[in-house]
């Protein structure tokens, strides 16, 4: 079975003016499709095996090509944004035609020249198309283990379950949604440590070092804040979880380590519903 997306040896079984017929063998000749005449390689002839990738051209046809895109079906890589129209994204894969990337299929909004992470689908119709919804193609064997630093982007933002990243841009990795921060943001490249390997080989991630690490960023990031409302916080550390995090980014129980810490050192005063730069 010819299949769009994929990279297949194929034998000549006809010749055209427009090129030459590429089928799976002698005995399947009505399903074929046409290798460009601007790609057949010399000397070639009846029933001899050339691998061809196949995809379909500007009339929907499906079509051969000698050439290597930069993504193939179920693959995962990063490619830039040519153009965005009123159909989607259009992607620069490696070949003549620019490739959809669907609104439906964006997990935030591209732009022309930006670097996007996607997959490559097929969709309803038997058309190739792309997504940033790259989960079920990233893979699960990383080399990482437990503490090792690692570099990922973010592909996805989930109020419910975090940021999921995909580290090196190939493993499938999360941070869970009580380490995540504000700011973080779909496309963004952080670094982070590794929590846990999952029994499937999926990585836990936390943009946060160790606790006793941590606290002393915390507090800096504390008295920043606190500066930013002109050294009173209108609220202190008995205020609700959800609060906190809205308003530093941070757990309650990692704010009240870097107020306590602070209060040791003396640079503030907790009062009943705020925190005071001393």
């Amino acid at each position: 079975m010819i299949e769009p997306g994929k990279k297949q040896t194929l034998h000549m079984t006809g010749r055209t003016e427009h090129g030459i017929y590429l089928s799976e063998s002698e005995d399947t000749p009505d399903e074929k499709v046409l290798l460009p005449k601007n790609q057949v390689p010399e000397g070639i002839g009846r029933g001899d095996a050339l691998e061809v990738f196949i995809y379909r051209d500007s009339e929907d046809r499906l079509i051969a090509t000698v050439r290597t895109p930069k993504i193939m079906l179920g693959r995962v890589a990063l490619l830039k944004v040519a153009a965005v129209e009123k159909a989607g994204a259009f992607v620069d894969w490696g070949l003549e035609k620019d490739l959809l990337l669907p609104f439906a299929e964006q997990t935030k909004k591209v732009s022309a020249g930006e670097d996007v992470l996607v997959t490559l689908y097929v969709d309803k119709s038997g058309r190739l198309c792309l997504t940033m919804k790259v989960y079920n193609a990233l893979a699960c064997d990383s080399p990482y283990k437990k503490d090792d630093r690692v570099s990922g982007r973010v592909y996805e933002i989930s109020e419910r379950f975090g940021a999921f990243v995909a580290v090196d841009d190939m493993y499938s990795a999360l941070i869970p949604a009580r380490e995540v921060f504000p700011d973080i943001r779909v496309g963004e490249v952080i670094t982070a440590r590794v929590t846990d390997v999952r029994p499937d080989g999926k990585l836990t991630l936390s943009a946060r070092e160790k606790a006793y690490i941590q606290m002393d960023r915390d507090a800096e990031r504390v008295m920043e804040i606190i500066d930013s409302f002109d050294g009173v916080l209108p609220f202190s550390d008995s205020a609700p979880p959800e609060v906190i995090k809205r308003e530093t980014g941070m757990s309650k129980n990692a704010f009240k380590r870097a107020v306590g810490k602070l209060y040791k050192e003396r640079k503030i005063s907790i009062e009943e519903k705020a925190i005071r730069r001393l």
